[in-house]
């Protein structure tokens, strides 16, 4: 079968990416362009398409008549018209559980890093803010150990856990945070208010949904009364950026750290660049899944799928 990857691009150049077996002709384009005629064009030919964000509508499935697989790069599958490929025929694949320890490492990178003020004193280390004051150590921000403080994790998932797996390894004490107006299921969660209200650090790593949009805004942000350290490795559109910016200034919360935006790259009107100087501020560029590690196994898992696919369908579409 002919396989295209339209968008290999979204992964480093380190990364081994070898062909999966099966696929008798490969075409790899680094990216492709939001543009029909141009994905058409691209994938007319191919039996199996692989992508991470090109986004692919019911229109773009239609004029592709010998597709037979999508396999995605990714979790999500926000990108692609399920339904028309349940109509069309078209199997659509994603990949799980390859960044189990890439994210959560990022995670607690970014919570280390605004807890010990690396940003801060990084920058007067070397802007000669350290030589002019003369002492041998510049204490002028506090320093936070992570030690004793509490973590509250919203998404209790493999990711979720791991990092409060972590979490526990530095001494802290770690709460799982329930859904949001529901009663705990057992005793390993805690009620959504509670946690808003003890948490030292909040970690968000559940999914996007109606339930989620804008789950951290001035309601819930109002609750947080430690003035806790906000991270973000979930979706962008799980907080309101206006809202954070506003707690922030108002010292309502300690600092902010995500990896994820609700437009990637940033668009240009992203209340969060409002922010981005904050010393207690720290921003990724949506990469935290993406160790050398978590890369390649992520490759592993999807060159198995599609062999599987591959194998299971002996007849090939001429």
């Amino acid at each position: 079968m002919k396989a295209v990857f339209l968008d290999a691009g979204t992964f480093s150049k380190q990364a081994f990416l070898p062909t999966p077996k099966g696929v008798t002709e490969y075409q790899v384009y680094s990216q492709t362009p939001q543009d029909d005629e141009i994905i058409i064009q691209r994938c007319c030919d191919a039996q199996i398409v692989i992508t991470n964000k090109v986004v692919i509508t019911r229109n773009i499935l239609k004029a592709l008549p010998k597709l037979r697989l999508i396999q995605l790069t990714a979790t999500g599958m926000d990108n692609v018209d399920k339904q028309a490929c349940q109509d069309l025929g078209i199997t659509l694949k994603n990949v799980a559980g390859y960044s189990v320890n890439s994210v959560p490492e990022h995670t607690l990178m970014m919570m280390l890093a605004i807890m010990r003020g690396a940003k801060y004193y990084h920058q007067r280390a070397t802007d000669g803010t350290w030589q002019a004051d003369g002492r041998f150590c510049l204490l002028n921000e506090p320093l936070f150990d992570l030690y004793g403080q509490t973590l509250g994790i919203i998404g209790a998932g493999n990711i979720g856990r791991r990092v409060g797996e972590l979490a526990k390894a530095f001494g802290m004490h770690v709460l799982y945070a329930e859904h949001q107006g529901k009663t705990p299921r057992s005793s390993e969660y805690t009620d959504f208010e509670t946690v808003l209200n003890s948490s030292n650090v909040i970690s968000l790593h559940c999914p996007l949904t109606d339930a989620t949009k804008h789950l951290i805004n001035t309601d819930t942000l109002a609750k947080m009364h430690k003035k806790p350290l906000i991270i973000n490795v979930a979706r962008g559109g799980v907080v309101c950026g206006a809202d954070i910016v506003n707690a922030l200034i108002n010292d309502h919360i300690l600092g902010y750290a995500s990896d994820v935006f609700e437009s990637e790259p940033f668009a240009k009107n992203d209340p969060l660049l409002g922010i981005a100087d904050h010393p207690r501020v720290l921003f990724t560029p949506h990469n935290a899944w993406g160790s050398l590690a978590a890369q390649e196994k992520l490759w592993e898992i999807l060159a198995n799928q599609i062999t599987d696919f591959i194998n299971n369908h002996s007849t090939h579409t001429p």
